[in-house]
């Protein structure tokens, strides 16, 4: 369906299948964000200093459809009191929904800062919430 998708919205483009190990991964991947609450096993290599994969390590913990506060995110890395930094190491996240820093949000349930912008944060959360549903006609 999204390649049919892509292939109306570009109707001149030729699309070239991969080999069949990538075409799998695509497919996960494609799985997850339509699908969040099935969670994404893949191997990621992304770098960041120690504090930053511990950070990330406890956002891929975090279910779809929930939400935890930079403050509970700080406590669960065992660093109560490096809140500001947990909130650095989700804005140096490049890997966004894989490593979803979009289910953190402020001690008063507020939005605040994502790379990709507080709508779309708020947008992945709806969907999110409703089980998936709409991905690809509110991004």
């Amino acid at each position: 369906m999204l390649v049919e998708k892509f292939q109306d919205q570009y109707p001149n483009a030729n699309l070239i299948g991969g080999d069949e190990e990538f075409e799998r991964l695509v497919a996960r991947v494609v799985g997850f964000v339509e699908s969040p609450a099935t969670g994404l096993a893949l191997p990621l290599d992304i770098r960041g200093t120690v504090f930053q994969e511990r950070v990330w390590q406890a956002l891929r913990d975090i279910p779809a459809g929930s939400t935890a506060t930079y403050t509970d995110i700080a406590t669960r890395i065992g660093m109560p009191s490096a809140v500001r930094a947990v909130a650095n190491a989700c804005g140096a996240n490049t890997l966004a929904v894989a490593i979803p820093c979009h289910r953190v949000v402020r001690s008063d349930g507020s939005l605040s800062g994502y790379r990709w912008g507080v709508e779309r944060k708020r947008k992945l959360l709806e969907i999110e919430a409703a089980g998936g549903a709409g991905l690809f006609s509110g991004l």
